[in-house]
C-alpha cells in the first residue's frame, strides 16, 4: 500500500500578537503620494502638517524622504530574515493612475502598511473596507499574495466594498469639546473598517471606534466571524482615534503595553495583567511626522514572548523593555516613522506557530 503524500499545513495561521513569528508581509514606500485633500484626513493629521497636506495634495512625497524609508525597511527585512522569519512583499503600483467609484475620483497614497489593510484571523485573510478615498485600491498591491495564499488552502474575504459616497463622511467635522464625546468625520452610512483598529488575543479581539472605522463595520467583523470570536470594543481619551496599536498593545500572555494618556484607566477584563505604561515618545521635536503621533513608539512588533522589535534610538522604550524581562531587536525606523506607522504598522503577520486559544 503506498503512503499518502502529507498534507500541506495553511501557510496563513494567526491567532495572536505574540506566538513565533514564521512568515511575515512587509510594505513598501515606493512611489508614495500625498492623498488628494478630504475630510476624512483633517480628523486624523497632525496639525501642523494640514498645510502640508492641502499645498502637496496629489503629488508625490519628497523623493529622498522615501529612499530614507525604503532603506529602512530593507533593514527591518534583513533583521526578520536573520531572526529565521520568511518574509514577503507587496508589489508596488503606480500611485498616480486615478481611480474612483461613482461620485468621486482619487490617486493613490501607498502600499507601506500591511497592518491597515489585511486582518489576518486565524487561516483568514480579512481585506478592510477603508474609509479613505484614497485607500480605495490599496489591496491591488498584495492580490498576487492574496492569490497565492488562498490557492494553498487559506481563506480569503473582504469586507462590504465601501461606495465612500459623500453620505459617509461629516462635512461639517470639527474637533469635539475636551472631556466630551468623541466625534467622528465617519457616519454610520455603510460599514468601513481599517484592520488596524482591531488587535488579536486569541478568541478576544479587541477594537475601538475611530475616524475610519464605524459601528457599522465593527458589527460586520462581529458576525463574520461568528460566536467562535469575542470582540470588545474600548473607547479612550483619544480626540483623534485611528488605529489602536498606539494605544493599547497586549505584548505576550498576562502582559499588556498601555499608552498612559489615552488609557487613564485599564479595562477590567485584563484584571490581574501585567501593566506596562510606555515611556514618553523620544522622538525630536523637529523631526517630520505627516500622518501620526509621536506614540508611534508603542507600535512595536514582537517575533515571540520575549523578542520585540524597537526603533534603534528609542532608548528610553529599549531600557524599559528590558526592565519589563524583553530581548529587543533594534532597527533603524525613524525615517519610516515619518509616514505614519512603525514596525507593526508595516508587517502583516502571516504565520505564528501557535493555536486558537482563550486568555481571559
Amino acid at each position: 500500500m503506498t503512503a499518502s503524500a502529507p498534507v500541506n499545513p495553511c501557510p496563513v495561521n494567526s491567532f495572536n500578537e505574540w506566538d513565533p513569528l514564521e512568515e511575515v508581509i512587509v510594505g513598501v514606500v515606493d512611489g508614495a503620494q500625498v492623498p488628494p485633500s478630504h475630510i476624512a484626513l483633517k480628523a486624523t493629521l497632525p496639525s501642523d502638517q494640514l498645510e502640508f497636506f492641502q499645498k502637496q495634495a496629489g503629488k508625490p512625497f519628497p523623493p529622498e524622504r522615501i529612499a530614507a524609508a525604503k532603506q529602512e525597511l530593507e533593514q527591518l527585512v534583513h533583521l526578520l530574515e536573520a531572526e529565521g522569519v520568511k518574509v514577503r512583499r507587496p508589489e508596488p503600483i503606480d500611485q498616480r493612475k486615478p481611480f474612483g467609484a461613482p461620485g468621486w475620483t482619487s490617486t493613490g497614497l501607498y502600499a507601506a502598511m500591511p497592518r491597515d489593510v489585511l486582518l489576518v484571523v486565524g487561516n483568514e485573510i480579512i481585506e478592510s473596507p477603508m474609509a479613505w478615498r484614497s485607500r480605495y485600491a490599496e489591496t491591488s498591491a498584495y492580490r498576487p499574495l492574496l492569490k497565492e495564499y488562498f490557492r494553498a488552502g487559506a481563506r480569503w474575504s473582504s469586507g462590504p466594498k465601501p461606495e465612500l459616497r459623500d453620505e459617509l463622511y461629516d462635512y461639517d467635522w470639527t474637533e469635539g469639546p475636551e472631556g466630551g464625546p468623541t466625534r467622528y468625520v465617519i457616519t454610520e452610512f455603510e460599514p468601513t473598517f481599517d484592520a488596524a483598529d482591531f488587535i488579536r488575543c486569541g478568541r478576544d479581539i479587541f477594537a475601538q471606534q475611530s475616524n475610519v472605522t464605524n459601528a457599522f463595520g465593527i458589527e460586520w467583523l462581529r458576525r463574520h466571524l461568528g460566536p467562535e470570536y469575542r470582540i470588545h470594543v474600548f473607547e479612550f481619551d483619544d480626540p483623534h482615534p485611528m488605529h489602536i496599536d498606539a494605544t493599547l498593545v497586549p505584548l505576550a500572555p498576562g502582559k499588556l503595553l498601555i499608552n498612559p494618556e489615552r488609557v487613564p484607566k485599564v479595562p477590567d477584563l485584563f484584571k490581574g495583567w501585567d501593566v506596562f505604561r510606555a515611556p514618553r515618545p523620544s522622538i525630536p521635536a523637529d523631526h517630520t511626522l505627516y500622518m501620526t503621533s509621536k506614540w508611534i513608539n508603542m507600535n512595536v512588533l514582537m517575533l515571540d514572548e520575549e523578542r520585540v522589535i524597537v526603533e534603534r534610538s528609542d532608548e528610553p522604550m529599549i531600557a524599559c523593555f528590558k526592565k519589563w524581562g524583553f530581548k529587543p531587536l533594534l532597527c533603524d525606523f525613524r525615517n519610516f516613522n515619518s509616514f505614519g506607522g512603525s514596525f507593526h504598522c508595516a508587517t502583516a503577520d502571516v504565520r505564528r506557530r501557535g493555536v486558537l486559544q482563550s486568555y481571559f
